[in-house]
């Protein structure tokens, strides 16, 4: 019997232990789940539910199964805005990964001046989104700055209504969205090239590797866990920029500058089609999800 009996103390005295968690300790674990529960994960879900309806944010919702999800195919509209959010993606975060790379690169050096450089490429970040827009479309008017620079350099034939052609509004609005995330990417990747032992340079030097060599075998593998960070973001300001685009065109003209985010807006709280709008923010989020995990879960597997 007392063989039996020993080991059951030790096990006890586990259990106790288990269950002895500090009362502090559960405070700080389950208050931020219950929050980012009730602020993130609880409308997420409530989200998809209103895409499986037909609400008008007034009656009670009708469930419809996947009829908003079916309509996308028939939806002109949405295969306008799909194709522009494409080219927004490729040209908005290609142009600002190359380009904060390469003033990343330029203002790593410290050398006289450099810090009031880095703060002016940065300073666009502070600015809201919407004062941003505003600056801009004054830029773009018939009389504004930007044709008037033309006019004073002998390009009067370029001068245009950049903001009311259906075949440059969207480009003309990608400025600056462009103006605007480059700092930012600038940063980041300056926080990379901070982080590379400066020793690797020497090596290669050493090895009469030239600068573009230095670059590719030094400078970039050392920033994949960065380069994983720019694209997450990237693709994320890509899928949710809304602000600019609609303080300068609404998505217009003719939807020539609609990105899914703007058609998401209209059709939500211009014509009150609350439903079909769930279904394009799901549409949204599983691009973003689908993009940016596919892309780190190979990120990992070439660091292991």
């Amino acid at each position: 019997m007392t063989v039996l009996a020993a080991p059951a103390a030790p096990v006890k005295r586990r259990r106790r232990a288990v269950r002895r968690v500090p009362p502090t300790l559960l405070l700080f674990v389950l208050v931020p789940v219950a929050v980012e529960g009730f602020w993130v994960f609880w409308p997420a879900l409530q989200g998809f539910y209103l895409s499986l309806t037909n609400w008008d944010g007034v009656s009670a919702p009708s469930f419809v199964g996947l009829g908003n999800y079916a309509e996308m195919f028939t939806d002109d509209i949405f295969g306008t805005a799909a194709l522009d959010t494409v080219i927004w993606i490729v040209l908005f975060g290609g142009l600002s990964a190359v380009g904060g790379l390469g003033l990343a690169m330029l203002l790593n050096r410290e050398r006289k001046g450099v810090g009031f450089y880095r703060a002016a490429l940065f300073t666009p970040v502070v600015f809201s989104l919407v004062a941003t827009a505003l600056i801009w479309q004054v830029i773009y008017q018939p009389d504004g700055v930007f044709n008037n620079v033309l006019g004073a350099i002998g390009l009067d034939s370029w001068k245009h209504s950049w903001l009311a052609d259906p075949d440059t509004a969207l480009y003309a609005v990608l400025v600056p969205a462009l103006w605007r995330q480059l700092g930012y990417v600038m940063v980041l990747y300056l926080a990379g090239l901070k982080g590379i032992d400066p020793a690797l340079y020497e090596a290669a030097k050493l090895d009469g590797a030239t600068g573009w060599q230095q670059f590719r075998h030094v400078t970039w593998p050392q920033l994949r866990s960065v380069n994983s960070v720019v694209l997450s973001v990237i693709i994320i300001d890509s899928l949710r920029s809304f602000d600019v685009v609609w303080s300068m065109t609404k998505g217009g003209p003719y939807h020539s500058s609609e990105l899914l985010s703007t058609y998401m807006y209209s059709t939500a709280f211009q014509s009150l089609r609350l439903g079909y709008a769930s279904a394009l923010a799901v549409v949204i989020f599983i691009l973003a999800f689908g993009v940016i995990v596919t892309y780190l879960v190979r990120a990992f597997r070439e660091d292991q």
